[in-house]
Order: C-alpha cells, then sequence, then structure tokens
C-alpha cells in the first residue's frame, strides 16, 4: 500500500481524527442498511446490517453465485455508521457487492442480554457469524476486521487454520492491534490518555454500568466507576466476564501476533506506523507471519484514517486498496 498522507494533515493524531469527523465517506449514494436481529447459541442477540446489494442475502434463492460478500467486523465501540463502515459499503456498492456488518454484543445501539459483552479475542463469535453467512450466500465471502475487530478476525483465521477456507476466501486486517500490551501501554500515555483513552471510557463506562444492572453483583461498581484508563477497565470488566484471569492474561491470549504464522488462508494486516496507539515497534516483521500473511504499513495514515485528496478529504484510499487485495485474492 503505497499511501502518502495528504500534506495539509501532518502527524498520527490529526490522520486519526480528522477523518473519523470530517472527512467524505462515500462518492455514491450514502449506504442504507436493512437490519437483522439474529438469537445466538448462547440465547441472546446481535443486530447484523445488510447493505444495498446485500439486501436479498438472507434469501439463498436470490443470491448470485457470482457476486462476492463482504463482511466488515467494526472497532472497539464501532458501528455500521462508522466512517470506515460507509466507506467500506461504498467501495462494495461500486464493485457490485454484497456487504454486510455485524454487530459485536452491544454494539448497535441497545444492550445485549447476557453478562457478556465483547472483546479483542472474540472469535468465537466471529466464526459463528461468518458460518451463519456462509450458509445464506452462495458466493464468495471475504471479511475484513479494522482495530479490535480485525484483531478477533486474524484469532478467528488462526484458530481455524485449513479449516478458514471453507467459510471465507481471504481476509484483511486493518489497524489492527495484534500486540494488545503493547497497544494497552501506548494508549495509556500521555496525549493518548488524554484523547483516546477518555473517549473510550466515556461510552464504556455507561454501558458497563448498565450491564450491572441488569446482572447485580457482576463487579465491582465503585472500581469500574474509579478506572482511569483500558488497563483498569479491562481487569475488572473485560478480563473477568470474558473467562480471562487478569488484564495481562486477556492481552497475552487475545493478541494475534503470536500466531500469524497458523494461518492458512490469504491474509492482509495493514498498519500504518504513525497509529498513536498501535506502535511501530510492536508490528509483526514478514518472516514472523508466514506465507499467507502479506503486511503493509504504510508511513502514515493513523488509527483508521488514511485520509486522501484536498480539504476536507476523503476516506475511500484505504476501502480501495484493502477491497482490490481481497478480490485480487479470490480469483
Amino acid at each position: 500500500m503505497n499511501y502518502v498522507a495528504p500534506w495539509w494533515l501532518p502527524g498520527g493524531h490529526a490522520q486519526t481524527i480528522w477523518p473519523a469527523l470530517y472527512s467524505r465517506r462515500v462518492f455514491g449514494p450514502r449506504p442504507l442498511f436493512r437490519r437483522e436481529r439474529w438469537i445466538t447459541p448462547d440465547l441472546d442477540f446481535i443486530d447484523v446490517d445488510f447493505c444495498d446489494a446485500a439486501a436479498h442475502i438472507a434469501d439463498p434463492a436470490a443470491s448470485e453465485a457470482g457476486r462476492p460478500l463482504l463482511v466488515l467486523f467494526h472497532g472497539l465501540e464501532g458501528s455500521s455508521g462508522s466512517h470506515y463502515s460507509e466507506a467500506f459499503a461504498d467501495y462494495a456498492r461500486a464493485h457490485g457487492m454484497g456487504f454486510v456488518v455485524p454487530h459485536f454484543r452491544g454494539c448497535s445501539g441497545e444492550l445485549n442480554l447476557g453478562p457478556r459483552a465483547y472483546h479483542s479475542g472474540d472469535f468465537e463469535e466471529v466464526g459463528w457469524v461468518l458460518k451463519r453467512l456462509k450458509t445464506w450466500h452462495r458466493g464468495k465471502v471475504i471479511a475484513v476486521g479494522i482495530s479490535l475487530g480485525g484483531n478477533a478476525l486474524l484469532r478467528w483465521a488462526e484458530e481455524m487454520g485449513d479449516q478458514a477456507r471453507q467459510v471465507v476466501r481471504a481476509v484483511a486486517a486493518v489497524c489492527a492491534p495484534t500486540d494488545l500490551a503493547a497497544s494497552g501501554w501506548a494508549i495509556g500515555q500521555g496525549l493518548n490518555r488524554q484523547i483516546y483513552t477518555r473517549m473510550f471510557l466515556r461510552s464504556m463506562k455507561p454501558k458497563a454500568l448498565r450491564k450491572l444492572d441488569q446482572h447485580p453483583g457482576l463487579f465491582d461498581r465503585e472500581a469500574l466507576v474509579a478506572a482511569r484508563d483500558l488497563y483498569e477497565f479491562d481487569n475488572i470488566f473485560t478480563a473477568p466476564l470474558h473467562g480471562y484471569n487478569s488484564t495481562e492474561d486477556y492481552w497475552a491470549r487475545a493478541s494475534a501476533k503470536p500466531k500469524l504464522a497458523q494461518i492458512r488462508i490469504p491474509a492482509l494486516v495493514v498498519n500504518a506506523r504513525n497509529d498513536p496507539f498501535v506502535p511501530a515497534w510492536s508490528l509483526p516483521h514478514q518472516d514472523q507471519v508466514g506465507a499467507h500473511v502479506t503486511l503493509w504499513q504504510p508511513s502514515h495514515g493513523g488509527h483508521v484514517g488514511f485520509p486522501h485528496g484536498p480539504i476536507p478529504g476523503h476516506v475511500r484510499s484505504m476501502p480501495d486498496a484493502v477491497g482490490g487485495w481481497l478480490l485480487q485474492a479470490i480469483k
């Protein structure tokens, strides 16, 4: 990926924040989603948004065998309304592809029912979603994960090994924190702590407290209210609710980086080297990932930013590059 940031938007922070708030997301009509609610194997629910060309995916007879289906797993506190989701939806529309955004639990605007939420290593949920979509779609399925969703998608591909190709033909991860300890450290430092940690906790704490109202005694309310960074939040909420002993255990076992060589389908891993909370020194090297994994590590782009063009810029360059790679990989 030969990405060059526009001159008017220097630095990783600007390339992260501005595109999410102000850059142009689409080139055609704004995506319109049709929502389905799926009951999970543990009798909870997730909401799945189908877009435009994917409107008839749920009907196997209406699915065109020659048309790929692009599945997007969003990032931390993301949704089908995130800037990257709309940009990928626009890419899918322009290329005649089906497009689907499954929401992680609690991210569709309605709190899920059970005590669990979602996390960076949630490969079981990713696998259940992909298998269900594959049973409905007669064509090729490809998947992209953004940030947290990218790490979870890679963990699924690692766990599945050779069996992954029976469900998905190729995957891509964009700005995935494949070394969660490194990213957890980075987001808790300096300006990152003031900007991104505060932003995430502003959303995550109220949702966690609502879940405590659903399930009294689930965790220590006072400790969660007092949490000042993601390390503390994960130690109180994310880790124990999802089967991990501690933040350290969660970050170690959920990280995709140590097992990237186990992937047996074409996989693209994209990380900007100026990402504010995925440190360049933590990124994998090609000799660590095996023959099936391709690494793109441009110098610029920020965290899921990759703006392009004159002010205010647009965010289609990254979906164009990633989508093009995925389509090439399944030819």
